[in-house]
C-alpha cells in the first residue's frame, strides 16, 4: 500500500460538524485492516484535536497521511496560538467560555489526551498566528 493522503478543513464554531474529520479516518483504519487499538487511539486524539480547532482555533485543515508502518495527522490553523503550552498540557486546565463549557466541552483534557494516546505530540504554536499539531501513530 503506498501511502494515502485525506485532507480536511474544520470550520470555526460548527460543532455539528465537529469530528466528522476523525469519524471519516476511523472508517478509511478500520476499511484498510488497522488493528483496533490503532484505530481507536487515532480517532480519540484526532477527535480531541479536531474539537479544539473548533473551540479555540477559529478552525483549519487537518492534514491526514496513512501508510503501513505510521499514521500522521497534521492539525493547521490560524487561531490564536497557546501563549503557555506547558500550562495548557495540564489536565484540567481550559480557556474554553462558558458557552463552550455549556455545550458539555471545554474540560481541559483535550491536550493531555492527545499525548496520552499519540505515539508523537508536536506542538509549533505562535501568539497572534496559529499552531500546528502533529500527531503520529506508529502501526507496528
Amino acid at each position: 500500500m503506498s501511502a494515502l493522503v485525506q485532507t480536511y478543513t474544520v470550520d470555526a464554531s460548527d460543532f455539528s460538524g465537529a469530528g466528522e474529520a476523525s469519524g471519516n479516518v476511523k472508517k478509511t483504519l478500520k476499511t484498510l485492516g488497522f488493528a483496533p487499538d490503532i484505530v481507536r487511539r487515532v480517532s480519540i486524539a484526532m477527535y480531541e484535536a479536531e474539537i479544539n480547532m473548533v473551540i479555540h482555533a477559529n478552525g483549519g485543515t487537518i492534514t491526514v497521511t496513512i501508510s503501513p508502518e505510521e499514521i500522521c495527522a497534521v492539525f493547521d490553523d490560524v487561531g490564536p496560538g497557546i501563549p503557555d503550552v506547558e500550562q495548557a498540557m495540564q489536565e484540567g486546565w481550559s480557556t474554553a467560555t462558558e458557552e463552550v463549557r455549556g455545550l458539555g466541552f471545554g474540560a481541559g483534557m483535550g491536550l493531555p489526551n492527545i499525548k496520552k494516546y499519540a505515539d508523537v505530540l508536536d506542538i509549533k504554536t505562535t501568539v497572534g498566528v496559529g499552531t500546528t499539531l502533529t500527531l503520529k501513530f506508529f502501526t507496528r
